[in-house]
This record gives structure tokens, C-alpha cells and sequence, in this order.
């Protein structure tokens, strides 16, 4: 009997850019209605990166309502209750096959560095670090929800612990490069400064235009 084709999934977790609930580090030198706005930004351009991404499923999930920034083709799931380590595990709980998991908080990220993560090579699962500790991106070609369970999120070493929990498994880690997550001011001006084609980019510079001090 032939075996059916494995479905690739290419998720993107991600808040409702609603001001006071996201990027609340940004606030000050920025508003909340600025963090909103900067938020929203790179949600789009992160969700405009992962459309371009060969994968048979695309798919958002949220916390909170999917607004004019949702491109189409992006199915939309809500996260699960519960800390980061578990709403990521119930993400991948959800995928039948090879699946990257991404985040909104990297806007400079473009397709070709997020394409090898979906192939089916020599590689079992795919890391991609943050600059702050963190990861940005988890690929895996068999969905684990226990790789992640129990991970401690939001720290300088959660990066260092996932990925120790690869290797613990057994697993062949590919590595992707390192990115700077969106967290503080100094973080929006890097990216923004690196990524200077994006709407992140456009949309900082436009928030920023009439000031001059050195928090942005």
C-alpha cells in the first residue's frame, strides 16, 4: 500500500496587536498605541514572509481576533490556555507532519531563510536562536508536544535549554541564523535598521520622525 504524502505545516504564533497587550517593553519611549502599531507591522511583514513559504498548511495561532493584517491563505487557530511552553506544545500537538513554528516578534525574516526548515532532509528538527536567548524559530519533522512541555520560557537561557532538549532526544538539529527579536526600543531601532524595506521599518521611522531622543 502507498504511503500518503506528510503534510508540512509553517505556524506562526502571534497576539492581537492591540494596545496595552502587546510589546508593553516598548513602552515608554513609545505609547501603547505606537507599540500597537510597531507590533502590527511586524506581524504583517512576518505573515507576508511566511505566505511565500512552500508548505501544504499555513497557519496562524492566535490569541485574540484576526484583523485587516491577515494576508490570505492562513488558517486561523486560537492558543491553548496555559503558559508559552505548552500553548507552543498544543501548536505542534496540532500538525500531522513536518512543522516550523515562528513568532511575530521578527519582522526582518524572509522566506529563503525560512524554507530549508520544511524540507525533508537529513535533519530532524531545525533551531533558529534570538539574540536575547530566546528562539525564533523551532522546526520539527515529527511534532513533539513533550520537546517543549516543562522548557522555562522568557528567559536569557530558553534558548539554550530547548535546544539541549533536542539534542537530548536524539535528534539532528539543523540551525538557522540568529535574529533579534523585537523586544525593547533598542531592539525596534536595530531591526528597523536592518530590515529597511519592511513595513516594521516604515512604520518606525514614521514614529519617530519628530523625535530626537536617544530612547528611539
Amino acid at each position: 500500500m502507498a504511503t500518503s504524502p506528510l503534510v508540512t505545516t509553517l505556524l506562526v504564533i502571534a497576539k492581537e496587536p492591540r494596545p496595552g497587550r502587546v510589546k508593553t517593553r516598548l513602552t515608554p519611549p513609545f505609547t501603547p498605541e505606537e507599540a500597537a502599531a510597531l507590533a502590527e507591522a511586524a506581524l504583517a511583514d512576518t505573515l507576508s514572509a511566511a505566505a511565500r513559504v512552500p508548505a501544504d498548511r499555513h497557519v496562524l495561532v492566535l490569541d485574540g481576533r484576526p484583523g485587516p493584517w491577515l494576508p490570505p491563505g492562513f488558517e486561523v487557530v486560537p492558543q491553548a490556555s496555559g503558559g508559552l511552553d505548552v500553548r507552543l506544545a498544543a501548536a505542534f500537538a496540532r500538525c500531522p507532519g513536518p512543522a516550523l513554528l515562528i513568532g511575530m516578534d521578527t519582522p526582518q525574516v524572509t522566506p529563503e531563510l525560512l524554507a530549508p526548515a520544511l524540507r525533508r532532509d537529513a535533519y530532524d528538527a531545525w533551531f533558529g536562536s534570538a539574540a536575547d536567548g530566546g528562539f525564533w524559530a523551532l522546526g520539527l519533522a515529527r511534532p513533539d508536544p513533550s520537546l517543549l512541555l516543562g522548557v522555562p520560557m522568557s528567559t536569557p537561557e530558553t534558548g539554550a535549554v530547548q535546544y539541549a532538549r533536542l539534542r537530548a532526544a536524539g535528534l539532528r538539529v539543523g540551525t538557522l541564523p540568529v535574529l533579534r527579536d523585537v523586544d525593547t526600543a533598542s531592539d525596534a531601532r536595530q531591526v528597523a535598521a536592518a530590515a529597511p524595506g519592511t513595513r516594521f521599518a516604515a512604520r518606525y521611522a514614521e514614529l519617530t520622525a519628530a523625535t530626537t531622543g536617544a530612547g528611539r
